[in-house]
């Protein structure tokens, strides 16, 4: 078997498209985040995104219930009951890809 043949059949493995988080700040209580994100449609687009505390509590989650596909990137916001002291940060969600492994940090 030729080398290229047999590199063509190694299976490779499946970028992730994960959002990407252009901005996140706050005013007042509110996050506000900006997300980009190659929407497809229903069936893959960004659908959440979570704020965390300064110790990694979980402060709340965004969903988000439908694809932005000809809004690129898009704003979203989610008001919290409390705001603690200290750095807060987001993660984003896709459909299909799930949660991304980066946070990005909230703008005060």
């Amino acid at each position: 078997m030729k080398p290229a043949l047999i590199l063509a059949l190694i299976p490779l493995p499946a970028l992730a498209d994960v959002p990407v988080i252009e901005r996140a700040w706050l005013e007042g209580t509110t996050v506000n985040v900006t997300l980009s994100h190659p929407d497809e449609g229903w069936d893959h687009y960004a659908d959440a995104w979570e704020v965390f505390g300064p110790d990694g509590t979980s402060l709340g989650i965004r969903e988000l219930v439908h694809p932005h596909v000809d809004e690129q990137p898009f704003t979203r916001s989610l008001t919290l009951t409390e705001v603690p002291d200290g750095a807060l940060t987001i993660r984003a969600r896709c459909l299909v890809d799930g949660w991304g492994d980066t946070r990005a940090p909230v703008e005060r």
